[in-house]
C-alpha cells in the first residue's frame, strides 16, 4: 500500500466543520491559563429542561434501551407528523417521516440519495460548513447564491433561478440563518418553491432553528404548498431550541420514496436513534414549555445587548438577526480580513469568533459571534473586541 492510496479519494475531500477546530485550540488556550469568552459555537449555555431529562431517565427504567425502527417509533413518528399540523399546516403520512441521530446527518442522506457525482446543488453563500464538506465527500457541485448585507442578507429568488443549470438536482435553503441569522419572508419563500416546482428540482428547507425566530419576521415554511409529497423536504432537529445538542436527534419530513431511501442508508450507517432519545424528544414537544420560552427571552435579550454593542464599535457595523442566535457582523473596515481578525481577536483579546470565510467566499469581511452566552460575558465579550480595534 502507497502512502498515496492509504486513504480514498472521497475521504480526502473531508472538510468538517471549522468551528470545532476553534474549539479545539481554545480548549488548548484554557488548558494554559488564557481566559476566552466562548462567542464561536453553536451550543446552547441552557441545561436542557428538567422535565425533559426527566423523561429521559423514565424511558430507560421503563426498558427503552433495544432497537427502534430504524424509520423511528411508531409513537414519535406519529407525533410529529400531527405536531407538523400545527407548525407548517399540513399533516404528512407517516411514512414521510424519518427520525434520524441529529439533524446534521439529514444532509448528507439528502444529498447522497438525490445527487450523483458531478451534479449541481445551488445553495446559500455564506452557509452552514456541513453542506461543504458533504458536497466535496460525495464529489458534487456547489453553486453559490450570494447573500447581500444590503438586503439583510435573504437569498433573491431570482438570483437564485439564474443559478439553475440541466445539472441542478437540489436547492438547500436555511431559514432562520446560520450564520447570518436572517430570516427570509413568506413571499421569499413561496417565490423560491415555485421556481423548485417549475424546475422540478428537489428542494431541501434547513429549518433548525425554526422556533428560534424572535417574532420581526414571522416563521414560515412553504412545504405546505406541496406536503412533502413532491419536490420538498423539511429537515429540523430538537438541538437548538431544547438545549439538547447532546441528544443528537432530528426528523425529515419529505416525499415517501425519498425518505425511504435516506431511512435505508441511516439503517446501513447508524441502524436507528436510540427510544429513549425519541421518547425525551416527545416530552420536548409535549411537556411544559416554560424553559424554552424563558431561554428565546433570554436570546432576544443577549441579542439586542451584542448587536448594540458591536454597533457601538467604530469600524464595525451589524445587523439586528431575527433568528437563530448568531450575529454577522461586518468588520471589513478594520483592515483585517475574516480570518486574521478571527486568529488575532482570541489570540490577543481572548475571544472566540469563527471567521466569515469559514461559511463561504461571501462571508469574507465578516465574522460570526453566537450568544449562548451570559450578558455579564456578552459584554465583556464587547469591551474586548472594542479594546482589540481600538489598538489595530
Amino acid at each position: 500500500m502507497t502512502e498515496e492510496k492509504r486513504i480514498s479519494a472521497a475521504a480526502k475531500e473531508l472538510k468538517g466543520q471549522p468551528m470545532f477546530k476553534i474549539l479545539s485550540r481554545i480548549k488548548e488556550l484554557e488548558r494554559n491559563g488564557k481566559n476566552i469568552v466562548h462567542m464561536e459555537i453553536g451550543d446552547p449555555d441552557f441545561s436542557t429542561p428538567k422535565n425533559i431529562l426527566e423523561a429521559t431517565k423514565n424511558a430507560l427504567d421503563e426498558g427503552y434501551t433495544h432497537y427502534s425502527a430504524s424509520m423511528g417509533d411508531y409513537d414519535f413518528r406519529s407525533l410529529i407528523a400531527h405536531n407538523n399540523l400545527r407548525s407548517r399546516g399540513f399533516e404528512p403520512d407517516l411514512d414521510q417521516v424519518l427520525v434520524s441521530p441529529g439533524a446534521n446527518i439529514l444532509i448528507y442522506y439528502a444529498v447522497r440519495c438525490l445527487v450523483d457525482p458531478g451534479e449541481e446543488v445551488i445553495v446559500q453563500d455564506p452557509c452552514f460548513p456541513t453542506y461543504l464538506s458533504v458536497f466535496s465527500f460525495c464529489g458534487v457541485k456547489p453553486v453559490f447564491v450570494p447573500l447581500h448585507e444590503e438586503n439583510s442578507f435573504r437569498i433573491v429568488p431570482e438570483e437564485l433561478e439564474k443559478a439553475i443549470t440541466d445539472k441542478t438536482r437540489l436547492i438547500i435553503i436555511n431559514s432562520p440563518h446560520n450564520p447570518t441569522g436572517a430570516v427570509l419572508t413568506k413571499e421569499d419563500l413561496d417565490a423560491i418553491a415555485d421556481i423548485a416546482i417549475r424546475h422540478r428540482i428537489f428542494l431541501y428547507l434547513d429549518e433548525i432553528y425554526s422556533r428560534m425566530n424572535y417574532g420581526e419576521t414571522p416563521f414560515y415554511s412553504p412545504s405546505v404548498i406541496d406536503r412533502c409529497r413532491d419536490v420538498m423536504i423539511v429537515a429540523n432537529g430538537f438541538s437548538k431550541a431544547f438545549a439538547m445538542t447532546g441528544f443528537r436527534i432530528g426528523v425529515g419530513i419529505g416525499p415517501a420514496d425519498v425518505m425511504a431511501k435516506m431511512g435505508l442508508l441511516l439503517e446501513t450507517t447508524s441502524s436507528c436513534v436510540p427510544s429513549f432519545i425519541q421518547r425525551a424528544a416527545m416530552e420536548a414537544i409535549l411537556g411544559d414549555q416554560t424553559d424554552v420560552r424563558m431561554m428565546m427571552d433570554t436570546y432576544r435579550r443577549r441579542r439586542d445587548i451584542l448587536v448594540e454593542g458591536l454597533n457601538s464599535i467604530d469600524k464595525v457595523t451589524c445587523l439586528n438577526p431575527g433568528g437563530a442566535f448568531y450575529v454577522f457582523p461586518n468588520i471589513s473596515r478594520t483592515g483585517l480580513s475574516s480570518e486574521e481578525f478571527a486568529f488575532r481577536l482570541l489570540e490577543n483579546a481572548g475571544v472566540g469568533v469563527c471567521s466569515g470565510a469559514d461559511f463561504g467566499s461571501c462571508g469574507e469581511g465578516h465574522v460570526r459571534l453566537c450568544y449562548a452566552n451570559s450578558e455579564e460575558n456578552i459584554v465583556e465579550g464587547v469591551r474586548r473586541i472594542k479594546a482589540f480595534v481600538e489598538g489595530l
